[in-house]
Protein backbone atom coordinates (compact mmCIF):
# COMPACT_ATOMS: atom_id res chain seq x y z
CA UNK A 1 0.00 0.00 0.00
CA UNK A 2 1.40 3.62 -0.49
CA UNK A 3 1.23 5.94 1.65
CA UNK A 4 -1.62 7.48 0.25
CA UNK A 5 -3.64 4.94 0.84
CA UNK A 6 -2.34 4.78 4.64
CA UNK A 7 -3.00 7.82 5.59
CA UNK A 8 -6.89 7.36 4.05
CA UNK A 9 -7.17 4.52 6.55
CA UNK A 10 -5.58 6.68 8.93
CA UNK A 11 -7.60 9.44 8.53
CA UNK A 12 -10.61 7.20 8.87
CA UNK A 13 -9.52 6.15 11.94
CA UNK A 14 -9.00 9.10 12.94
CA UNK A 15 -12.74 10.05 12.76
CA UNK A 16 -13.62 6.86 14.70
CA UNK A 17 -14.93 4.92 11.99
CA UNK A 18 -13.50 2.19 10.48
CA UNK A 19 -13.64 1.82 6.68
CA UNK A 20 -16.01 -0.91 6.69
CA UNK A 21 -18.39 1.21 8.86
CA UNK A 22 -17.52 4.57 6.06
CA UNK A 23 -18.87 1.86 3.17
CA UNK A 24 -22.11 0.87 5.12
CA UNK A 25 -22.84 4.21 5.96
CA UNK A 26 -21.99 5.61 2.67
CA UNK A 27 -25.37 4.89 0.94
CA UNK A 28 -27.21 6.57 4.08
CA UNK A 29 -25.41 9.26 3.25
CA UNK A 30 -27.08 9.57 -0.59
CA UNK A 31 -30.01 11.21 -1.13
CA UNK A 32 -29.88 10.46 -5.00
CA UNK A 33 -31.26 7.52 -6.88
CA UNK A 34 -27.83 8.51 -9.59
CA UNK A 35 -25.32 5.90 -8.91
CA UNK A 36 -22.48 7.51 -7.50
CA UNK A 37 -18.99 6.59 -7.67
CA UNK A 38 -17.61 3.48 -6.01
CA UNK A 39 -14.87 3.66 -3.62
CA UNK A 40 -12.99 0.40 -2.90
CA UNK A 41 -10.88 0.06 0.13
CA UNK A 42 -8.51 -2.06 0.19
CA UNK A 43 -7.74 -4.36 2.95
CA UNK A 44 -4.45 -4.16 4.05
CA UNK A 45 -2.19 -6.54 6.96
CA UNK A 46 -3.10 -4.37 9.75
CA UNK A 47 -7.20 -6.02 8.90
CA UNK A 48 -6.20 -9.96 8.64
CA UNK A 49 -6.82 -11.09 12.00
CA UNK A 50 -5.16 -15.00 11.84
CA UNK A 51 -6.69 -16.43 15.21
CA UNK A 52 -10.18 -15.36 13.94
CA UNK A 53 -9.32 -16.96 11.06
CA UNK A 54 -7.87 -20.25 12.70
CA UNK A 55 -11.04 -20.05 14.21
CA UNK A 56 -13.23 -20.42 11.38
CA UNK A 57 -10.97 -22.92 10.25
CA UNK A 58 -11.39 -25.16 13.17
CA UNK A 59 -15.70 -24.02 13.48
CA UNK A 60 -15.60 -25.80 9.43
CA UNK A 61 -13.72 -29.11 10.64
CA UNK A 62 -16.13 -29.67 13.93
CA UNK A 63 -19.29 -29.13 11.19
CA UNK A 64 -17.99 -31.82 8.81
CA UNK A 65 -17.15 -33.62 11.92
CA UNK A 66 -20.64 -33.66 12.98
CA UNK A 67 -22.42 -34.52 9.92
CA UNK A 68 -20.04 -37.50 9.82
CA UNK A 69 -21.27 -38.77 13.08
CA UNK A 70 -24.96 -37.76 12.08
CA UNK A 71 -24.75 -39.68 8.97
CA UNK A 72 -23.22 -42.87 10.55
CA UNK A 73 -25.95 -42.74 13.31
CA UNK A 74 -28.45 -42.45 10.59
CA UNK A 75 -26.75 -45.01 8.52
CA UNK A 76 -26.80 -47.17 11.90
CA UNK A 77 -30.76 -46.15 12.51
CA UNK A 78 -31.47 -47.53 8.98
CA UNK A 79 -29.70 -50.70 9.05
CA UNK A 80 -31.39 -51.30 12.20
CA UNK A 81 -34.61 -50.69 11.37
CA UNK A 82 -34.08 -52.51 8.08
CA UNK A 83 -32.64 -55.51 10.00
CA UNK A 84 -35.66 -55.33 12.46
CA UNK A 85 -38.04 -55.12 9.27
CA UNK A 86 -36.63 -58.13 7.65
CA UNK A 87 -36.25 -60.02 10.94
CA UNK A 88 -40.40 -59.32 11.51
CA UNK A 89 -41.07 -60.14 8.06
CA UNK A 90 -38.66 -63.08 8.33
CA UNK A 91 -41.09 -64.09 11.27
CA UNK A 92 -44.49 -63.39 9.60
CA UNK A 93 -43.09 -66.26 6.87
CA UNK A 94 -44.41 -68.40 9.68
CA UNK A 95 -46.42 -67.32 11.51
CA UNK A 96 -50.13 -64.97 10.83
CA UNK A 97 -49.78 -61.18 10.40
CA UNK A 98 -51.29 -59.11 13.17
CA UNK A 99 -55.45 -58.50 12.37
CA UNK A 100 -55.68 -62.23 10.72
CA UNK A 101 -58.79 -63.96 12.27
CA UNK A 102 -59.74 -67.79 11.68
CA UNK A 103 -63.17 -68.79 11.99
CA UNK A 104 -63.61 -65.64 14.42
CA UNK A 105 -60.79 -66.89 16.54
CA UNK A 106 -57.80 -64.56 16.63
CA UNK A 107 -54.64 -65.75 15.20
CA UNK A 108 -52.54 -63.13 15.01
CA UNK A 109 -49.22 -64.38 15.40
CA UNK A 110 -49.40 -67.56 15.43
CA UNK A 111 -48.24 -70.17 13.59
CA UNK A 112 -50.17 -72.45 11.32
CA UNK A 113 -50.11 -75.35 14.36
CA UNK A 114 -51.51 -72.95 16.87
CA UNK A 115 -53.53 -71.60 15.04
CA UNK A 116 -55.20 -75.36 13.99
CA UNK A 117 -55.09 -75.54 18.00
CA UNK A 118 -57.36 -72.62 18.70
CA UNK A 119 -59.58 -74.26 16.30
CA UNK A 120 -59.41 -77.80 17.57
CA UNK A 121 -59.75 -76.07 21.24
CA UNK A 122 -63.16 -74.73 19.93
CA UNK A 123 -64.11 -77.87 18.80
CA UNK A 124 -63.62 -79.57 21.94
CA UNK A 125 -66.06 -77.00 23.54
CA UNK A 126 -68.84 -78.02 20.69
CA UNK A 127 -72.35 -78.32 21.41
CA UNK A 128 -75.47 -78.42 18.88
CA UNK A 129 -78.97 -76.93 20.43
CA UNK A 130 -81.55 -79.42 19.35
CA UNK A 131 -85.28 -78.67 18.45
CA UNK A 132 -87.73 -80.72 17.65
CA UNK A 133 -91.77 -80.19 17.48
CA UNK A 134 -93.91 -79.33 20.70
CA UNK A 135 -90.65 -79.81 22.59
CA UNK A 136 -88.43 -77.57 24.87
CA UNK A 137 -84.89 -77.26 23.36
CA UNK A 138 -82.03 -79.54 24.66
CA UNK A 139 -78.35 -79.84 24.14
CA UNK A 140 -75.79 -82.52 23.10
CA UNK A 141 -72.47 -81.67 23.82
CA UNK A 142 -69.39 -82.39 21.79
CA UNK A 143 -67.86 -83.94 25.07
CA UNK A 144 -70.80 -86.82 24.81
CA UNK A 145 -70.55 -88.04 21.45
CA UNK A 146 -66.14 -87.75 21.04
CA UNK A 147 -66.36 -84.98 18.60
CA UNK A 148 -62.61 -84.78 17.55
CA UNK A 149 -60.99 -81.79 15.00
CA UNK A 150 -59.40 -83.10 12.30
CA UNK A 151 -57.69 -80.22 10.16
CA UNK A 152 -58.09 -79.99 6.09
CA UNK A 153 -54.71 -78.19 5.52
CA UNK A 154 -56.30 -75.00 5.00
CA UNK A 155 -54.97 -72.96 8.25
CA UNK A 156 -51.49 -74.10 6.61
CA UNK A 157 -52.64 -73.22 2.80
CA UNK A 158 -53.62 -69.68 4.24
CA UNK A 159 -49.97 -69.16 5.93
CA UNK A 160 -48.35 -70.28 2.85
CA UNK A 161 -50.68 -67.68 0.30
CA UNK A 162 -49.73 -64.78 2.76
CA UNK A 163 -47.23 -62.30 1.96
CA UNK A 164 -45.45 -61.61 5.21
CA UNK A 165 -44.40 -58.29 3.42
CA UNK A 166 -47.33 -56.92 4.20
CA UNK A 167 -46.95 -57.08 7.97
CA UNK A 168 -47.06 -53.83 8.86
CA UNK A 169 -50.96 -53.47 7.27
CA UNK A 170 -52.19 -56.26 9.81
CA UNK A 171 -51.65 -53.21 12.46
CA UNK A 172 -53.86 -50.89 9.97
CA UNK A 173 -56.63 -53.43 8.96
CA UNK A 174 -57.95 -56.89 10.07
CA UNK A 175 -58.34 -60.33 8.08
CA UNK A 176 -60.80 -62.69 8.40
CA UNK A 177 -60.67 -66.32 6.83
CA UNK A 178 -63.34 -69.11 7.18
CA UNK A 179 -61.90 -72.52 6.79
CA UNK A 180 -63.72 -75.65 6.72
CA UNK A 181 -62.23 -78.37 9.33
CA UNK A 182 -63.57 -82.05 9.50
CA UNK A 183 -64.48 -83.82 12.28
CA UNK A 184 -64.88 -87.08 13.57
CA UNK A 185 -67.64 -87.94 16.14
CA UNK A 186 -68.60 -91.76 17.63
CA UNK A 187 -72.00 -92.98 15.69
CA UNK A 188 -73.30 -95.12 18.37
CA UNK A 189 -73.29 -92.30 20.78
CA UNK A 190 -74.47 -90.14 18.88
CA UNK A 191 -77.37 -92.23 18.10
CA UNK A 192 -77.83 -92.82 21.87
CA UNK A 193 -77.98 -89.44 22.56
CA UNK A 194 -80.68 -88.82 19.91
CA UNK A 195 -82.94 -91.71 21.39
CA UNK A 196 -82.27 -90.39 24.74
CA UNK A 197 -84.08 -86.64 23.80
CA UNK A 198 -87.65 -85.72 24.85
CA UNK A 199 -89.11 -86.23 21.11
CA UNK A 200 -87.52 -89.30 21.02
CA UNK A 201 -89.73 -91.05 24.03
CA UNK A 202 -92.60 -92.84 23.31
CA UNK A 203 -94.79 -91.18 25.47
CA UNK A 204 -94.43 -87.55 23.25
CA UNK A 205 -95.26 -89.44 19.95
CA UNK A 206 -98.44 -88.43 18.36
CA UNK A 207 -99.46 -89.60 15.13
CA UNK A 208 -100.31 -87.76 12.34
CA UNK A 209 -103.77 -87.62 11.23
CA UNK A 210 -105.06 -87.84 7.96
CA UNK A 211 -107.47 -85.37 6.06
CA UNK A 212 -110.68 -86.74 5.82
CA UNK A 213 -114.11 -85.96 4.39
CA UNK A 214 -116.38 -84.03 7.33
CA UNK A 215 -120.12 -82.94 7.10
CA UNK A 216 -120.40 -79.22 9.15
CA UNK A 217 -124.29 -79.09 9.18
CA UNK A 218 -124.92 -77.82 5.32
CA UNK A 219 -122.23 -79.59 3.45
CA UNK A 220 -118.93 -81.79 3.04
CA UNK A 221 -115.74 -80.26 2.93
CA UNK A 222 -112.13 -81.45 3.47
CA UNK A 223 -110.67 -81.40 6.72
CA UNK A 224 -106.96 -80.42 6.44
CA UNK A 225 -104.36 -83.15 7.53
CA UNK A 226 -102.92 -82.48 11.17
CA UNK A 227 -99.40 -82.96 11.47
CA UNK A 228 -97.79 -85.19 14.66
CA UNK A 229 -94.84 -85.76 16.82
CA UNK A 230 -94.36 -88.96 15.68
CA UNK A 231 -90.12 -88.57 14.97
CA UNK A 232 -88.93 -90.81 11.80
CA UNK A 233 -85.41 -92.16 14.08
CA UNK A 234 -83.24 -92.80 10.94
CA UNK A 235 -84.21 -89.66 8.76
CA UNK A 236 -83.92 -87.50 12.50
CA UNK A 237 -80.47 -89.32 12.62
CA UNK A 238 -79.23 -88.40 9.18
CA UNK A 239 -80.02 -84.66 9.80
CA UNK A 240 -78.44 -84.47 13.09
CA UNK A 241 -75.07 -85.77 11.93
CA UNK A 242 -74.80 -84.12 8.50
CA UNK A 243 -75.70 -80.48 11.02
CA UNK A 244 -72.76 -81.62 13.20
CA UNK A 245 -70.37 -82.44 10.50
CA UNK A 246 -71.29 -79.40 8.81
CA UNK A 247 -69.92 -77.98 12.65
CA UNK A 248 -73.57 -76.15 13.32
CA UNK A 249 -74.27 -74.45 16.30
CA UNK A 250 -78.07 -75.72 16.00
CA UNK A 251 -80.46 -77.88 14.21
CA UNK A 252 -84.49 -77.53 14.03
CA UNK A 253 -85.97 -80.78 13.27
CA UNK A 254 -89.54 -79.17 12.46
CA UNK A 255 -87.63 -77.34 9.45
CA UNK A 256 -84.86 -80.15 8.30
CA UNK A 257 -87.60 -82.13 6.43
CA UNK A 258 -90.85 -83.55 5.94
CA UNK A 259 -88.75 -86.37 6.67
CA UNK A 260 -87.80 -86.15 9.74
CA UNK A 261 -91.43 -86.42 11.13
CA UNK A 262 -94.38 -88.96 10.03
CA UNK A 263 -96.65 -87.55 7.81
CA UNK A 264 -100.25 -88.03 7.10
CA UNK A 265 -100.89 -90.59 4.17
CA UNK A 266 -103.76 -88.92 3.12
CA UNK A 267 -103.36 -84.79 2.51
CA UNK A 268 -105.80 -82.49 1.57
CA UNK A 269 -105.18 -82.28 -1.75
CA UNK A 270 -106.22 -86.26 -2.71
CA UNK A 271 -108.22 -86.15 -5.34
CA UNK A 272 -109.71 -89.31 -4.06
CA UNK A 273 -111.00 -87.18 -0.82
CA UNK A 274 -112.38 -84.64 -3.48
CA UNK A 275 -113.87 -87.32 -5.24
CA UNK A 276 -115.77 -88.42 -2.39
CA UNK A 277 -116.55 -84.89 -1.30
CA UNK A 278 -118.37 -84.25 -4.47
CA UNK A 279 -120.06 -87.43 -4.33
CA UNK A 280 -121.34 -86.78 -0.87
CA UNK A 281 -122.47 -83.23 -1.77
CA UNK A 282 -124.44 -84.65 -4.44
CA UNK A 283 -125.63 -87.07 -2.27
CA UNK A 284 -127.25 -84.50 0.28
CA UNK A 285 -128.23 -81.99 -2.56
CA UNK A 286 -131.42 -84.72 -3.36
CA UNK A 287 -134.58 -83.40 -2.41
CA UNK A 288 -137.18 -85.81 -3.15
CA UNK A 289 -140.92 -84.39 -1.74
CA UNK A 290 -143.76 -87.51 -1.90
CA UNK A 291 -147.05 -86.44 -1.80
CA UNK A 292 -149.76 -88.47 -0.39
CA UNK A 293 -153.20 -87.64 -0.53
CA UNK A 294 -152.47 -84.27 0.96
CA UNK A 295 -150.09 -85.31 3.03
CA UNK A 296 -146.02 -84.62 1.86
CA UNK A 297 -143.12 -86.14 3.14
CA UNK A 298 -139.81 -85.15 2.31
CA UNK A 299 -136.68 -86.84 2.22
CA UNK A 300 -133.58 -84.05 2.08
CA UNK A 301 -129.78 -83.74 2.72
CA UNK A 302 -129.71 -84.20 6.90
CA UNK A 303 -131.36 -87.78 6.70
CA UNK A 304 -129.40 -88.59 3.68
CA UNK A 305 -126.16 -87.82 5.37
CA UNK A 306 -127.55 -89.54 8.59
CA UNK A 307 -127.61 -92.49 6.32
CA UNK A 308 -123.83 -92.46 5.33
CA UNK A 309 -121.56 -94.70 7.36
CA UNK A 310 -118.18 -93.36 9.57
CA UNK A 311 -115.54 -95.10 11.12
CA UNK A 312 -114.52 -95.01 14.50
CA UNK A 313 -113.19 -91.20 14.59
CA UNK A 314 -116.17 -89.92 12.70
CA UNK A 315 -115.01 -89.71 9.31
CA UNK A 316 -117.55 -90.94 6.99
CA UNK A 317 -116.86 -94.41 4.52
CA UNK A 318 -117.92 -95.08 1.59
CA UNK A 319 -120.76 -98.66 2.13
CA UNK A 320 -123.02 -98.80 -0.64
CA UNK A 321 -124.66 -102.04 1.01
CA UNK A 322 -125.32 -99.58 4.23
CA UNK A 323 -126.77 -97.37 2.54
CA UNK A 324 -129.22 -98.86 0.37
CA UNK A 325 -130.27 -100.96 3.65
CA UNK A 326 -131.26 -97.41 4.73
CA UNK A 327 -132.83 -96.55 1.72
CA UNK A 328 -134.90 -99.32 1.67
CA UNK A 329 -136.02 -98.53 5.58
CA UNK A 330 -136.97 -95.67 4.42
CA UNK A 331 -139.33 -96.82 1.81
CA UNK A 332 -140.40 -99.71 4.40
CA UNK A 333 -141.08 -96.89 7.05
CA UNK A 334 -143.50 -95.09 4.49
CA UNK A 335 -145.23 -98.37 3.25
CA UNK A 336 -146.04 -99.06 7.07
CA UNK A 337 -147.10 -95.59 7.37
CA UNK A 338 -149.09 -94.84 4.40
CA UNK A 339 -150.24 -98.42 2.93
CA UNK A 340 -153.71 -99.30 3.75
CA UNK A 341 -153.36 -103.07 2.00
CA UNK A 342 -153.60 -105.41 4.85
CA UNK A 343 -155.46 -102.93 6.85
CA UNK A 344 -158.75 -103.43 8.66
CA UNK A 345 -161.54 -100.76 8.07
CA UNK A 346 -164.51 -99.51 9.73
CA UNK A 347 -167.78 -99.58 7.89
CA UNK A 348 -171.30 -98.51 7.89
CA UNK A 349 -173.54 -100.97 5.92
CA UNK A 350 -176.38 -100.03 4.22
CA UNK A 351 -178.80 -101.71 6.90
CA UNK A 352 -176.73 -99.06 9.28
CA UNK A 353 -174.46 -101.57 11.28
CA UNK A 354 -171.32 -100.46 12.11
CA UNK A 355 -168.66 -103.48 11.21
CA UNK A 356 -165.13 -103.85 10.69
CA UNK A 357 -163.37 -105.67 7.66
CA UNK A 358 -159.68 -106.62 6.71
CA UNK A 359 -158.83 -106.31 3.85
CA UNK A 360 -155.74 -107.63 2.28
CA UNK A 361 -156.33 -107.48 -1.51
CA UNK A 362 -157.44 -104.15 -1.77
CA UNK A 363 -155.66 -100.16 -0.99
CA UNK A 364 -152.73 -98.37 -1.15
CA UNK A 365 -149.29 -100.71 -1.47
CA UNK A 366 -146.45 -98.82 -2.74
CA UNK A 367 -144.03 -101.00 -4.59
CA UNK A 368 -141.20 -101.29 -2.21
CA UNK A 369 -138.98 -103.16 -4.80
CA UNK A 370 -139.07 -100.37 -7.45
CA UNK A 371 -139.53 -97.33 -5.24
CA UNK A 372 -136.44 -98.17 -3.66
CA UNK A 373 -134.15 -98.53 -6.39
CA UNK A 374 -135.96 -95.73 -8.00
CA UNK A 375 -135.47 -93.39 -4.88
CA UNK A 376 -131.40 -94.73 -4.76
CA UNK A 377 -130.93 -93.47 -8.49
CA UNK A 378 -132.62 -89.81 -7.46
CA UNK A 379 -130.34 -89.80 -4.34
CA UNK A 380 -126.99 -90.78 -6.67
CA UNK A 381 -128.02 -88.19 -9.03
CA UNK A 382 -128.67 -85.30 -6.75
CA UNK A 383 -132.20 -85.15 -7.53
CA UNK A 384 -134.68 -82.86 -6.31
CA UNK A 385 -138.25 -83.86 -7.42
CA UNK A 386 -141.93 -83.50 -5.98
CA UNK A 387 -143.86 -86.82 -6.69
CA UNK A 388 -145.94 -90.08 -5.53
CA UNK A 389 -144.26 -93.10 -4.49
CA UNK A 390 -144.31 -96.18 -7.03
CA UNK A 391 -147.36 -98.27 -6.15
CA UNK A 392 -148.38 -102.13 -6.84
CA UNK A 393 -151.82 -101.18 -5.63
CA UNK A 394 -154.19 -98.08 -5.35
CA UNK A 395 -157.30 -97.41 -3.79
CA UNK A 396 -160.37 -95.32 -4.72
CA UNK A 397 -159.49 -92.74 -2.36
CA UNK A 398 -157.28 -91.30 0.70
CA UNK A 399 -157.24 -91.55 4.18
CA UNK A 400 -158.26 -93.89 6.47
CA UNK A 401 -161.05 -95.53 5.00
CA UNK A 402 -159.74 -95.54 1.42
CA UNK A 403 -162.67 -97.39 -0.15
CA UNK A 404 -164.46 -93.98 -1.34
CA UNK A 405 -167.84 -93.07 -2.16
CA UNK A 406 -168.02 -95.96 -4.99
CA UNK A 407 -168.06 -99.52 -4.30
CA UNK A 408 -169.57 -103.05 -3.88
CA UNK A 409 -171.62 -103.71 -0.59
CA UNK A 410 -172.08 -107.60 -0.34
CA UNK A 411 -173.54 -108.06 2.99
CA UNK A 412 -173.47 -111.72 4.01
CA UNK A 413 -175.69 -111.72 7.08
CA UNK A 414 -178.46 -109.92 4.41
CA UNK A 415 -177.82 -111.78 1.59
CA UNK A 416 -178.49 -109.13 -0.01
CA UNK A 417 -175.78 -106.85 -2.23
CA UNK A 418 -175.56 -102.58 -3.36
CA UNK A 419 -173.48 -101.08 -6.04
CA UNK A 420 -172.50 -97.82 -5.16
CA UNK A 421 -171.43 -94.68 -7.57
CA UNK A 422 -170.49 -91.91 -6.11
CA UNK A 423 -172.45 -92.54 -2.99
CA UNK A 424 -175.90 -93.46 -4.96
CA UNK A 425 -177.05 -96.91 -5.44
CA UNK A 426 -176.74 -98.17 -8.71
CA UNK A 427 -177.69 -101.57 -8.72
CA UNK A 428 -178.84 -103.99 -5.89
CA UNK A 429 -179.68 -107.83 -5.45
CA UNK A 430 -180.48 -110.68 -3.14
CA UNK A 431 -178.24 -113.38 -3.62
CA UNK A 432 -176.64 -116.94 -2.30
CA UNK A 433 -173.26 -117.25 -0.97
CA UNK A 434 -171.10 -120.07 0.22
CA UNK A 435 -172.09 -122.72 2.59
CA UNK A 436 -172.31 -121.22 6.16
CA UNK A 437 -171.96 -124.63 7.83
CA UNK A 438 -168.87 -125.66 5.42
CA UNK A 439 -165.73 -123.81 6.36
CA UNK A 440 -164.36 -125.06 2.92
CA UNK A 441 -167.57 -123.22 1.03
CA UNK A 442 -168.22 -120.65 3.12
CA UNK A 443 -167.46 -117.20 2.05
CA UNK A 444 -165.01 -115.45 3.07
CA UNK A 445 -164.73 -111.43 4.39
CA UNK A 446 -162.32 -109.31 3.32
CA UNK A 447 -162.11 -106.03 0.70
CA UNK A 448 -161.48 -107.44 -2.97
CA UNK A 449 -161.47 -105.86 -6.43
CA UNK A 450 -162.30 -107.22 -10.06
CA UNK A 451 -159.90 -109.42 -11.31
CA UNK A 452 -161.61 -109.94 -14.87
CA UNK A 453 -164.82 -110.21 -16.38
CA UNK A 454 -165.67 -112.80 -18.95
CA UNK A 455 -169.16 -114.10 -20.51
CA UNK A 456 -169.73 -117.36 -21.22
CA UNK A 457 -167.36 -119.29 -18.47
CA UNK A 458 -167.43 -122.89 -17.28
CA UNK A 459 -166.56 -122.87 -13.58
CA UNK A 460 -164.79 -125.82 -12.44
CA UNK A 461 -164.42 -127.02 -8.68
CA UNK A 462 -163.44 -129.74 -6.66
CA UNK A 463 -166.17 -132.71 -7.83
CA UNK A 464 -168.36 -130.35 -10.01
CA UNK A 465 -168.33 -128.06 -13.74
CA UNK A 466 -170.96 -125.80 -14.36
CA UNK A 467 -171.64 -123.20 -17.44
CA UNK A 468 -172.30 -119.54 -16.62
CA UNK A 469 -173.15 -116.79 -18.71
CA UNK A 470 -171.20 -114.58 -16.79
CA UNK A 471 -168.46 -114.78 -14.33
CA UNK A 472 -166.72 -112.27 -13.03
CA UNK A 473 -163.97 -113.35 -9.85
CA UNK A 474 -162.39 -111.45 -7.46
CA UNK A 475 -160.45 -113.52 -4.39
CA UNK A 476 -159.27 -116.26 -5.97
CA UNK A 477 -162.19 -119.11 -7.36
CA UNK A 478 -164.61 -116.73 -5.94
CA UNK A 479 -166.55 -114.28 -7.99
CA UNK A 480 -170.21 -112.74 -9.25
CA UNK A 481 -172.03 -115.58 -11.79
CA UNK A 482 -175.56 -116.09 -12.29
CA UNK A 483 -176.98 -119.26 -10.81
CA UNK A 484 -179.61 -120.31 -13.29
CA UNK A 485 -180.55 -123.93 -11.26
CA UNK A 486 -181.34 -122.13 -8.33
CA UNK A 487 -185.18 -120.82 -8.10
CA UNK A 488 -184.68 -118.31 -5.22
CA UNK A 489 -182.22 -116.17 -3.94
CA UNK A 490 -182.15 -113.79 -0.52
CA UNK A 491 -183.09 -114.96 3.09
CA UNK A 492 -181.11 -118.18 5.10
CA UNK A 493 -180.72 -120.18 1.56
CA UNK A 494 -177.28 -120.12 2.35
CA UNK A 495 -177.35 -121.92 6.03
CA UNK A 496 -178.51 -124.98 4.30
CA UNK A 497 -177.79 -124.69 0.63
CA UNK A 498 -175.37 -122.09 0.16
CA UNK A 499 -172.75 -122.31 -2.67
CA UNK A 500 -169.32 -123.63 -2.96
CA UNK A 501 -168.29 -119.90 -1.99
CA UNK A 502 -169.22 -117.59 -5.04
CA UNK A 503 -171.98 -115.32 -4.64
CA UNK A 504 -174.85 -116.53 -7.17
CA UNK A 505 -176.68 -114.20 -8.62
CA UNK A 506 -180.12 -113.99 -10.59
CA UNK A 507 -179.29 -114.02 -14.35
CA UNK A 508 -180.97 -110.68 -14.86
CA UNK A 509 -178.88 -109.39 -11.93
CA UNK A 510 -175.78 -110.91 -13.07
CA UNK A 511 -176.22 -109.57 -16.60
CA UNK A 512 -176.60 -105.77 -15.37
CA UNK A 513 -173.40 -105.84 -12.71
CA UNK A 514 -171.60 -107.55 -15.71
CA UNK A 515 -172.22 -104.40 -17.37
CA UNK A 516 -171.93 -102.03 -14.58
CA UNK A 517 -168.43 -103.14 -12.77
CA UNK A 518 -165.18 -102.05 -13.03
CA UNK A 519 -161.35 -102.71 -12.41
CA UNK A 520 -160.28 -101.30 -8.79
CA UNK A 521 -163.99 -100.60 -7.32
CA UNK A 522 -163.97 -102.68 -3.82
CA UNK A 523 -165.74 -105.34 -3.09
CA UNK A 524 -166.62 -105.68 0.77
CA UNK A 525 -168.28 -108.50 1.54
CA UNK A 526 -169.14 -108.96 5.30
CA UNK A 527 -171.21 -110.50 8.25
Amino acid sequence: MNDKGKMGMSAGRDDGNTAEEAVRQAPQRRKSARPGKIAYVSMDDLDFNPAAFRGREKGKKNYKKVLKVTGIALLMVFAALGCSYAGITYFYTNHFIQGTSINGYDCSGLTAYEAEQVLADAVENYSIVVSARDQEDQVIYGSDIDYTYISTGEVLELLKEQNPFQWIQGFLHTTSYTVSHEATFDRSLLEAELLSLDCAQEENQVEAENAYVAYNNTEFIIMPETEGSELNVKAAYTVLSEAILNNSSSVDFDTAGEDVYETADVTSDSSQLQTLVNSYNNLTSARITYTIGSETVTLDGSTIESWLSYDEKGQPVTDDAAFESYVATFVAQLAATYDTVGTTRTFTSTSGRTVSVYGSAYGWQIDQASETAQLLEEIQSGTVTTREPVYSMTANSRGTNDLGDTYIEVDLSEQHMYYYQNGSIVFESDFVSGLASNSDRKTPEGIYTLYYKTSPSVLKGDGYEQAVTYWMPFNGGIGFHDATWRSSFGGSIYLTNGSHGCINLPLSSAAELYELITYNVPIICFY
